[in-house]
């Protein structure tokens, strides 16, 4: 009773509204009735056609029951199927109860019914068992989901407009109880003013060869294709970005946004599925949240928190309550948040970029180091969170550390360079905000600890140790001295960078640099060049490189899941959310935007202390002459860290890489098969982009340094 006088209130507005639709005449209840079609109160089917000799919609409706509230718009068009097939619009062999269908619709072949509905227009529906809304619903907002901790406690729950960064504070910052209470309201809030009785299928909607689908709310452009169970969620699809749902698909409670894919006899429940995903091939998921290009085939996640560019493709895969971000899973990679004592209790963070080597185990709880290499089964609880680049190794039950080690792999470049360019989203409206940058003050901050802590190792175990331990982990004399070194270059190139940017934004030289160019803007650059007329050479360098000081210089930085921020803006945003100034996700989301968008200012005041400290110098009263100096050696680090990468690229293409080439054949026919194959060192795309990097960067350095010459 409450579902049919809600659909009639609705029905009115909308008669109210445009006054398109009106009652049968008696005559075309006689011919529908002919025509196999059936209402205990006909009264209650409303039409928008015209006069019978003129529209002929009549004709198409073909063995339809009718019940409750029913309004159809016009059926006078045609659609073309994908094999090039037409289709008269219609609504054939079907059972409608409290529907409202739209203009130029093609349903058909329904099993049991249709059920609580708006249809918007363009759609077509054939071949359903059931498309019904049976309860009050608010189509998956609202849902709980477990993630990190499988028995509760971390819990998010999930609504449309959730971003990786709420997600990322409403789950880890639960030392910050009346946050936690707010964004739940929020999220309850929210999920209320979605509910409803009625359920919406929006405009250019496809609906074929499909099970039951069951308060579920539709978006437009949407695609659901042999799915086989669909219950409380919400497909949040638009034309720029339409989602797709395949053959064999079960999803319960669930949130999928714009320009997603599931498919494949994917299994869903209690999940949030972000922006330009794809689930497929049985991938099964629950009590997850997948946000901006994450990609899962084959595998198994449970509890997870899967951040921007979550990757993972085999079947022997499981992820299990961890949190992850531009990670790449091997085959048979496995985690453990099991020691069965209290249950399945204990989580694990693998930092942004973190990859897992095939077979590889690890015991939660664990933290592992932004960019890490992980490989073989560690048992002992470690945490690499300060060393970024590293290796961690097993080799008979013990953890072997390599620090900074990554830094001359060419897989690491050849990871930061392809994720922007694998960014799938098209929604005018992104969710997750992301930042690329591989170095930056919150891996910068990291290194400088990561420096301190093994040059604490040298002085507190000796310069001759063969091995120094740090927090369950075993560092070689070898590794500790590599780690010091490529640490001291990667910050040397960090630095520099920075310092060359802002000499050319702050006008001290002309800009140079692509960055620059775009971020010194004309209004800019004059305010700047105002600012540095009759100034001496040295004062101008200064003044160019001197901070806007809207940060805290000992603040740290945090990777609030795909977004570096500093902690004091985070914290101010949150004392923002605990005394009601922030509202709703939409205010929160904008306010994360705004500090992702001061990002380089904030990120200068955060590395001039820090270069003072690392260079030896005092930035305020630097000097042209001392600015050079620091720009010769930026070359030199990114020219050795090159040559380094470029080393790396070619043991790809060495005798051993050649084996199972040239079959049956000579060694020259190994090596002609493998080039032919693979390509020629010489001519291969990744090592003439870093030649090309090295004479760019080599150029770049030389022009700066004749910019300050010419301006002394």
């Amino acid at each position: 009773m409450i579902l049919t006088l809600t659909f009639v209130k609705v029905v009115s507005f909308y008669l109210v509204k445009s006054m398109k639709y009106r009652k049968l005449q008696k005559k075309e209840i006689e011919y529908l009735s002919h025509r196999g079609n059936y209402s205990q109160e006909w009264d209650k089917v409303l039409v928008s056609w015209g006069e019978m000799s003129k529209d002929r919609s009549i004709e198409y409706v073909r063995n339809v029951v009718f019940s409750g509230m029913v309004t159809l718009g016009s059926l006078c068009g045609e659609k073309k199927m994908s094999d090039g097939y037409l289709i008269h619009c219609c609504i054939e062999n079907a059972t409608l109860h409290n529907v409202k269908i739209g203009d130029e619709c093609i349903i058909k072949n329904i099993g049991e019914r249709i059920a609580n509905y708006s249809i918007g227009s363009n759609c077509i529906i054939i071949n359903i068992d059931i498309l019904s809304v049976d309860t009050t619903s608010s189509f998956g907002n609202g849902t709980n989901v477990s993630v990190l901790n499988e028995t509760g406690g971390r819990e998010v729950i999930i609504t449309d407009y959730l971003s990786a960064h709420a997600a990322y504070i409403m789950s880890l910052y639960r030392h910050h109880p009346q946050l936690h209470k707010k964004l739940c309201d929020i999220a309850k809030n929210y999920a209320k003013k979605c509910s409803s009785n009625i359920g919406t299928i929006q405009d250019n909607v496809i609906i074929k060869n499909s099970g039951s689908i069951v308060n579920v709310r539709i978006g437009a452009y949407s695609k659901i294709d042999g799915a086989n169970r669909l219950y409380n969620g919400s497909l949040n699809s638009n034309k720029i970005a339409p989602i797709f749902v395949g053959s064999g698909v079960i999803m319960h409670d669930f949130i999928v946004s714009s320009g997603s894919s599931i498919d494949s006899n994917a299994i869903i429940r209690r999940c949030f599925v972000g922006q330009a995903c794809h689930l497929g091939s049985s991938y099964s998921a629950t009590d997850s949240l997948f946000f901006a290009n994450c990609y899962g085939e084959n595998g198994e996640a449970c509890s997870i928190f899967a951040g921007p560019y979550t990757v993972t493709h085999h079947k022997s895969t499981l992820l299990i309550a961890g949190m992850f971000s531009f990670m790449n899973a091997g085959s048979g990679s496995n985690q453990s948040n099991h020691m069965y004592k209290l249950g399945p209790i204990h989580q694990g963070i693998l930092e942004r970029g973190a990859k897992t080597s095939s077979d590889s185990y690890i015991l939660w709880p664990s933290k592992v180091g932004a960019f890490s290499l992980v490989m073989g089964r560690h048992v002992t609880h470690s945490d690499t969170s300060i060393f970024p680049f590293s290796y961690l190794i097993e080799q008979n039950n013990t953890t072997y550390l390599s620090p900074g080690i990554n830094l001359r792999s060419v897989g690491t470049i050849r990871d930061a360079q392809k994720w922007p360019k694998r960014d799938e989203r098209k929604d005018n409206n992104l969710l997750d905000l992301i930042n690329y940058n591989m170095l930056n003050p919150y891996i910068a901050q990291k290194m400088i600890k990561g420096l301190e802590a093994l040059n604490n190792l040298i002085f507190s175990s000796g310069e001759l140790s063969d091995l120094y331990s740090y927090h369950s982990t075993k560092i070689t004399n070898r590794a500790l001295r590599k780690g010091i070194k490529f640490y001291n270059i990667a910050l040397t190139k960090y630095f520099g960078n920075l310092i060359i940017s802002r000499l050319q934004v702050g006008g001290a030289i002309e800009p140079v640099s692509k960055f620059a160019k775009v971020y010194a803007t004309k209004e800019k650059m004059k305010i700047a060049s105002e600012k540095l007329k009759f100034k001496s050479p040295d004062q101008k360098v200064r003044l160019a490189l001197s901070p806007s000081k809207k940060v805290d210089v000992n603040d740290i930085w945090v990777d609030v899941s795909g977004m570096y921020a500093p902690k004091s803006k985070i914290s101010n945003l949150i004392q923002n959310i605990e005394n009601g100034r922030l509202k709703t996700f939409e205010q929160i989301n904008a306010e994360f935007a705004k500090i992702h968008n001061s990002y380089y200012e904030l990120e200068w005041d955060w590395a001039f202390p820090k270069i003072e400290k690392f260079f030896n110098i005092n930035l305020s009263q630097v000097t042209v002459k001392q600015m050079i100096e620091i720009v010769e050696k930026w070359k030199l680090a990114v020219v050795e860290l090159d040559n380094l990468i470029y080393e790396d690229a070619r043991k790809e293409f060495s005798l051993a890489s050649m084996t199972g080439f040239g079959a049956d054949g000579t060694k020259r026919d190994k090596e002609k098969d493998f080039e032919e194959v693979r390509g020629a060192f010489e001519s291969n795309t990744f090592v003439t982009a870093v030649i090309d990097h090295i004479k760019k960067k080599t150029a770049l350095g030389n022009q700066v340094c004749r910019g300050l010459r010419t301006n002394s």
